[in-house]
């Protein structure tokens, strides 16, 4: 009885190894295909973008261009064999999306979006609390209430302590 039900959870074990190793294989990226990152993926108008791809392979040099921001030029990155270029989205750009295209020697081209929003946060959140630069004071009371509330805590200990003494 008991050698079956070894015998079981190990059938189980090597039945949801061998279910999942093809999903495994189908998740890793073939190093022959030919993709390029944008980052950011959402950006406004002023930002800079960066693009990055490892597509080219032992090439050093790659030219891109954007809708948006033009031409920009790619280098080789601190990793070797990533290429890497940065332009700007220009001032007065309308929201929506941009397409970049990445042309490496001799015929390898890619091309991939991002999305150009109406503007970035910038700056804290308004919750209230007066303007960000009033922070010392804000500090200050909060430290006076952690103390205040230490000190009761301490209190309320040793209040205890010596009722259950006598």
């Amino acid at each position: 009885m008991r050698n079956t039900r070894i015998a079981a959870g190990v059938c189980l074990a090597v039945g949801c190894l061998t279910l999942a190793a093809p999903t495994a294989g189908a998740a890793a990226e073939p190093s022959g295909e030919q993709t390029i990152h944008i980052s950011p993926s959402r950006t406004s108008p002023g930002s800079e973008v960066t693009v990055s791809t490892r597509a080219c392979g032992k090439e050093t040099y790659g030219k891109g261009t954007s809708e948006a921001g033009g031409a920009f030029h790619l280098f080789e990155g601190e990793r070797k064999g990533t290429l890497v270029g940065v332009f700007e989205v220009p001032r007065g750009t309308e929201p929506g999306t941009d397409t970049v295209t990445v042309k490496c020697p001799p015929r390898i081209k890619m091309t991939d979006t991002y999305e150009i929003v109406e503007r970035a946060p910038s700056g804290g959140v308004d919750a209230g609390f007066g303007a960000p630069t009033d922070q010392g004071t804000q500090l200050a009371a909060g430290s006076v209430l952690l103390a205040a509330a230490a000190a009761g805590g301490v209190v309320r200990l040793r209040r205890r302590t010596a009722a259950t003494r006598s």
